[in-house]
């Protein structure tokens, strides 16, 4: 390896996105973009960095570890690469957008940078695209959310089935708060159930453990699972949250019948900072989530809290979902061709690429660069004829 070769390797978890490669990213995320604002929700960007003390609250606490920090040279203060956008859009709402109307619906995309990869997402750097719908809390709104998200995948050529995992992260506290459990038995049950740790539940003695069992065993296609939820002897707090997801799963499946619905009631991490259901999107055989939501609390205008229902995709493993692109046709104008021709071209749709020099073989030098055209005596010719 050369020493110039050496210096240009790039830290763990970080690549060059090369062609065509970078150009299909931009035009899923234009596509997904699209539907967003076909729906009513419109484009904010915020900034890369910003102040740590922002992005690390609300929901962006569940992030705090996850932040590269660095002291702003001009404030002295302590500043924080975003690791989700969600957190700067809810802090753009409570600001800037204060006095718009409620609901508010408003979509984004960028990139995002984690101190850290996981085994199913080892990339520290990856491209995010989504929409928060704030300002208001029903079935409406949250089924709104759930099947955008669909339709976003659908409309990037998104080949594969997709399942949506529904889950309650409140529903344990629910449960917990309601039978007076001690915080220290409430986390175990809590993690138990997220790990599915079938021994640590049959440690919880009583009523309490007949109900996070009864949990466990609900797991599983939606119908399996609420039948099962609505057989176990829920706390009224916990049940008028079952019966929340029942009508959500109800609404979907009026609006769409492209997605397999699962629900997992006692799964919560990555749903931490939420305060109503969540959902999690996958495709058959593909490397991690494509995308989460669900329902949480931001900051409101007043200082107090505002409901907010939204997603998140992760366009990374979309673009894994997806098929590769075919490198796109180019069309080698020889040195000398008229500009007036080549904006023709490109007028109607076709891909250029100027010679900057006389070559003695045009169709040779069109082959080297890479084109799959050749642009001669005013017609566009393919290189194969």
């Amino acid at each position: 390896m050369t020493e110039y070769a050496a210096r240009a390797l790039l830290p763990e978890g970080l690549h060059d996105e090369l062609p065509p490669a970078a150009e299909h990213e931009a035009a899923v995320v234009g596509r997904l973009l699209a539907v967003f604002s076909a729906h009513g929700y419109q484009r904010v960007k915020p900034p890369l960095i910003e102040f740590e003390e922002s992005l690390a609250s609300g929901p962006g606490a569940a992030q705090g570890t996850a932040m590269f920090r660095l002291m702003d040279p001009a404030s002295q203060r302590i500043m924080a690469l975003r690791a989700d956008m969600t957190v700067q859009v809810a802090r753009i709402a409570a600001t800037r957008l204060q006095k718009a109307p409620r609901p508010l619906r408003l979509s984004y995309a960028g990139q995002v940078l984690r101190v850290k990869g996981t085994q199913l997402r080892p990339e520290r750097q990856f491209p995010q695209a989504g929409v928060e719908l704030i300002g208001v809390r029903s079935t409406a709104a949250d089924a709104e959310a759930v099947l955008l998200a669909i339709e976003s995948l659908a409309a990037c050529g998104q080949p594969r089935p997709v399942t949506v995992d529904l889950t309650l992260p409140t529903l344990v506290p629910a449960i917990a708060a309601a039978l007076g459990l001690d915080p220290a038995t409430a986390a175990n049950a809590r993690d138990a159930l997220d790990g599915k740790d079938v021994g640590e539940l049959d440690a919880i003695p009583g009523e309490a453990g007949i109900l996070f069992r009864g949990l466990l065993e609900a797991a599983g296609p939606a119908d399996k699972a609420l039948a099962a939820l609505a057989r176990l002897d829920l706390p009224p707090a916990a049940r008028a949250e079952v019966d929340e997801l029942a009508a959500l799963v109800e609404a979907i499946r009026a609006g769409s019948t492209a997605p397999t619905l699962t629900i997992d009631p006692g799964e919560y991490r990555a749903h931490e900072y939420h305060t109503g259901f969540g959902f999690t999107l996958f495709a058959a055989g593909v490397r991690g989530e494509l995308g989460r939501g669900g329902r949480y609390d931001m900051v409101g205008p007043d200082g107090g809290t505002e409901e907010a229902v939204g997603f998140t995709l992760y366009v990374d493993s979309l673009l894994r979902a997806l098929p590769l692109p075919a490198r796109p046709d180019f069309v080698f104008l020889p040195f000398g061709t008229d500009p007036a021709e080549g904006a023709a071209l490109r007028a109607e749709g076709l891909r250029t690429v100027a010679g900057l020099a006389p070559v003695e073989d045009p169709k040779a030098e069109a082959k080297r660069l890479g084109c799959s055209h050749l642009y001669a005596g005013g017609t566009v010719v393919p290189l194969g004829a």
